[in-house]
């Protein structure tokens, strides 16, 4: 199984054909590979884990019953994230909801190995450090570092899951990056 990875690979292409044509094992096979990526995304967008799943789901959902609709050839993953952005948005919204986004989700991904107790300890403090600086950004700056550097999505699957221009996704993620280090500077300093 792949992480995720954002190249269109001939199988997936192949497995989307065949779910388009109805083939509902094949459409299992591509709801394994991307139901982690997807929960993650659902996630960033409602900021809970609950409301990621039942968003996840819906969109598996409304995804196989407009299999259809999907273009031949396309790559599923941008395809799949935009229904599941759209899904989470929908949810977020219809709760009335504007709570902070909890990355603690994604802190697996910025753990490593380490070598020592000490070397663990060191990189556990510079995470907490780090979800403190990404807590107090502005959230449309905290969506955008998640999908690109938690999530590990493209501009193009960022854009989808954000419903706004590479371009913006570009440019966002830039002034998020240099608020982010002058929250991490201030960190340091005090």
């Amino acid at each position: 199984m792949r992480t995720g990875g954002t190249a269109v690979t001939p199988e997936d292409v192949k497995l989307a054909e065949r779910a388009r044509n109805g083939d509902v094992a094949a459409y299992e096979r591509l709801v394994r590979e991307y139901e982690s990526l997807a929960f993650r995304a659902a996630f960033v967008i409602t900021g809970d884990a609950q409301e990621a799943e039942d968003a996840v789901q819906e969109a598996f959902v409304k995804a196989y019953r407009s299999m259809k609709r999907f273009r031949p050839g396309s790559p599923f993953r941008p395809w799949l994230m935009t229904i599941v952005a759209n899904e989470a948005r929908n949810r977020r919204r219809a709760a009335g909801r504007r709570a902070s986004l909890a990355l603690r989700v994604a802190e697996g991904t910025v753990a490593g190995d380490h070598a020592s107790p000490e070397a663990a300890a060191m990189d556990s403090e510079r995470r907490s450090e780090l979800l403190r600086a990404l807590e107090g950004l502005r959230e449309e700056d905290r969506q955008a570092i998640a999908c690109r550097y938690f999530l590990g999505l493209s501009e193009a699957e960022t854009a989808a899951a954000l419903g706004c221009a590479k371009g913006t996704v570009k440019s966002r993620t830039s002034r998020a990056l240099g608020r982010l280090r002058e929250r991490m500077a201030g960190e340091d300093a005090g």
